[in-house]
């Protein structure tokens, strides 16, 4: 599959080096500023963006994201607001790749194949289900491929051996390795942890791994750059953009891009750090 997921991760492994992944609440704080945020994080250095789907209960986020999702939904957000938001996005930006991060109900509510077809449009290049276990996606899995969006799987610390070419089979894009145990934001990852986990799970598949969940720093996201392809930073952009929405939200884009050019420098430099 040749598209801007595909691109981008062969282009920062042909650069010798990780990609920041970052990650927002779509509608946070308000669906018209939210364009703006995308843009600032590509302004600051994003190479991928997670948008996502804000859900009234979810299972995987720590208290950052869900206060993101709350001030989504209070100011109106729906699944079909954010595919014209990703629409919105697209007449401007047309290489950035764009990873939808969600849960089963609303997608499968607004039904799998209208979903499929809708993203696809709107210019969407992958999806994360984060309830939705391989052995359960063939309801969405089919639709996802008809219409070239790829289906990001996730690995936890527990996914063992056996459990492992499971969650691999019919993934692509990358390989959302979650790096601690419990919700975003709870915990910080261990760099010994990673790097045993990155060299086991790399026997498994040739696709890229993101690394997630606890990185919330430069120096943190530096340390994940030296072992995976990607590393995904979320809880702490939306923390920054729910202080910014309690002060002046017109300043939030700014405010983004100083911080995700902070954590791009980190991470597009740490190979070349480790090597000096």
């Amino acid at each position: 599959m040749s598209d801007r997921l595909s691109a981008r991760f062969a282009a920062t492994r042909a650069g010798g080096r990780a990609a920041l992944v970052t990650f927002v609440t779509a509608g946070d704080p308000t669906p018209d500023l939210s364009p703006r945020i995308l843009h600032a994080l590509v302004a600051g250095g994003a190479d991928v963006i997670e948008v996502g789907m804000p859900f009234t209960d979810p299972m995987a986020d720590g208290p950052a994201i869900q206060a993101g999702n709350l001030r989504a939904l209070g100011a109106g957000m729906t699944l079909r607001r954010l595919l014209a938001m990703v629409r919105e996005f697209r007449s401007i930006d047309d290489a950035t790749p764009l990873v939808l991060m969600g849960y089963a109900n609303p997608i499968l509510a607004y039904g799998g194949a209208a979903f499929a077809r809708d993203a696809a449009a709107a210019g969407l290049d992958g999806v994360i289900v984060v309830d939705l276990p391989p052995e359960e996606d063939g309801e969405l899995l089919p639709d996802l491929r008809a219409h070239g969006l790829h289906m990001v799987r996730l690995a936890t610390p527990t996914t063992d051996a056996a459990r492992l070419p499971a969650v691999v089979a019919g993934a692509s894009g990358f390989l959302y390795y979650v790096a601690v145990a419990g919700v975003t934001g709870a915990n910080s990852a261990d760099v010994g942890d990673i790097a045993d986990a990155m060299a086991r799970i790399r026997t498994a598949t040739d696709l890229p791994i993101a690394v997630g969940f606890g990185i919330r720093t430069p120096a943190d996201a530096a340390a994940m750059a030296r072992h995976a392809d990607g590393v995904v930073v979320g809880s702490a952009i939306v923390n920054l953009i729910g202080a910014g929405a309690a002060a002046r939200a017109n300043d939030i884009p700014e405010q983004v891009t100083a911080f995700v050019r902070s954590l791009a420098d980190a991470v597009h430099g740490a190979r070349q750090e480790e090597a000096a």
